[in-house]
Parts: C-alpha cells; sequence; structure tokens
C-alpha cells in the first residue's frame, strides 16, 4: 500500500486531523485544570498562614496586656518583693502554664509562615515556656530553700521583662506583616537596624573613653588593680 496515498486520504487526513486537535484540547484541559488547581492551592495556603498569623497576633496581645499590668517597674518595689521571699514571708502568685493554647494547636503549622515571623513567634513562645518551668522550680524550693528561691525569682523579674519586650516585638512584626506584607515588615527590620546603628555610633565614643579610662587607671596602679 502507498503510504502517501494513505496519507492523502481524505477520511485519513480527517481523522488524523481530528487526534491531533483532540489530543491538543486534552493536554490544554490539563494544564488549564492543573494552573488552576495550584492557584488554589496558593490561596488556601495564604489564608491559612494569615489566619495563624492573626490567631498568634490575639494570643500574644492579650497575654502581653496581662504582662504590662503585672510587671514591676518600680525597682524598690521589686526588691521588697524579692525581699519578702527572701524571708519567708510571701511567695508571689506565679504562673502554672505558659499562655501557648493556640501556639500548641497550631505548632506543626509554624513551618508555613514567612521567615520574618517564624523568628519573634518562637522566640516569644520558648521564654513563655522558660518562664513557666522557672515558676515552677520557685514554687517548688520557697519553703525549704528560700534563697535558692530568691536567686531564681530574681532571674525570673529579668526574664518576665526579656518577655514583654519580646512579647512587643511580634505583635509589631505580625500587625506590620497582616496590614502590608512582607515589604512592609522589611522597611520594619530596616528602620529598626537604622536606628539600633545611629545608637551605636552615638553611644560607642563615651563607651571607648570610658574603657580607655579603665585601662589607664589599672596601668596606673602599681598593684595592678
Amino acid at each position: 500500500m502507498d503510504v502517501r496515498a494513505l496519507f492523502l486520504n481524505d477520511r485519513v487526513a480527517a481523522a488524523l486531523v481530528t487526534a491531533l486537535v483532540g489530543g491538543g484540547v486534552v493536554a490544554a484541559g490539563w494544564f488549564w485544570t492543573h494552573a488552576l488547581s495550584r492557584r488554589r492551592d496558593r490561596q488556601l495556603r495564604d489564608e491559612r498562614v494569615t489566619d495563624i498569623q492573626r490567631a498568634l497576633l490575639a494570643e500574644i496581645r492579650a497575654h502581653v496586656a496581662a504582662l504590662e499590668s503585672q510587671t514591676l517597674d518600680d525597682p524598690d518595689a521589686r526588691e521588697a518583693m524579692v525581699a519578702r521571699l527572701a524571708q519567708g514571708r510571701h511567695v508571689p502568685i506565679l504562673p502554672h502554664d505558659a499562655n501557648d493554647r493556640i501556639f500548641r494547636a497550631i505548632v506543626e503549622d509554624v513551618h508555613i509562615l514567612p521567615e520574618w515571623a517564624i523568628d519573634p513567634v518562637v522566640r516569644y513562645y520558648r521564654l513563655l515556656a522558660v518562664r513557666a518551668a522557672l515558676a515552677q522550680d520557685i514554687r517548688a524550693n520557697a519553703k525549704d530553700h528560700p534563697e535558692r528561691a530568691t536567686e531564681m525569682f530574681r532571674d525570673y523579674l529579668t526574664l518576665n521583662d526579656e518577655t514583654l519586650t519580646t512579647g512587643r516585638r511580634a505583635m509589631i512584626v505580625l500587625t506590620a506583616g497582616l496590614e502590608g506584607g512582607g515589604e512592609a515588615v522589611e522597611a520594619l527590620i530596616a528602620a529598626a537596624s537604622h536606628r539600633e546603628a545611629e545608637r551605636i555610633a552615638a553611644t560607642l565614643p563615651t563607651e571607648l573613653a570610658q574603657l580607655r579610662a579603665g585601662l589607664n587607671r589599672r596601668s596606673s596602679d602599681p598593684r595592678g588593680r
């Protein structure tokens, strides 16, 4: 059979064209469906990321507000509380949990958050966990080992301040991300880095002068003190 004649046959040519067109339509439909599916997955992922950030922001905001009302800014008031604990007259009311219910519920999805959100959030909740563990140790030692409990309580007050500061930073980052996205967070970080650089530039000469003065005093002291 002549192959050229076979392809020149109207029926064969029509069948071939139909097959090619049908295959092209099927392939185009598959690619279109795949593209829509990927777009839907991205939308669902973005919505999930937003929901997680909003939930974490709400939990952090609530606890930061509680910390602000509980934190003692007056050094004298702090020392008075420490003294009462050392004398066994008063054991401060300390938290029994880490206030991290929402975080524990979504911890397996934390990795889908933007990188700029993961660091402050994880750091904040890690401090909460350390704070809760330290509070438990203080309660356990307050009666039989007041000196040990007192030293731990001093550390607890310092940790409380760090937790409050870290919580505020996490709130700022999450709020910026929710309102302006990654660009807003990058601008926020750049502004913070610029302020820190200006602070270092302003305080470094004084700090260096104090350091040189201290070294000069030590070198002039015959006893090397």
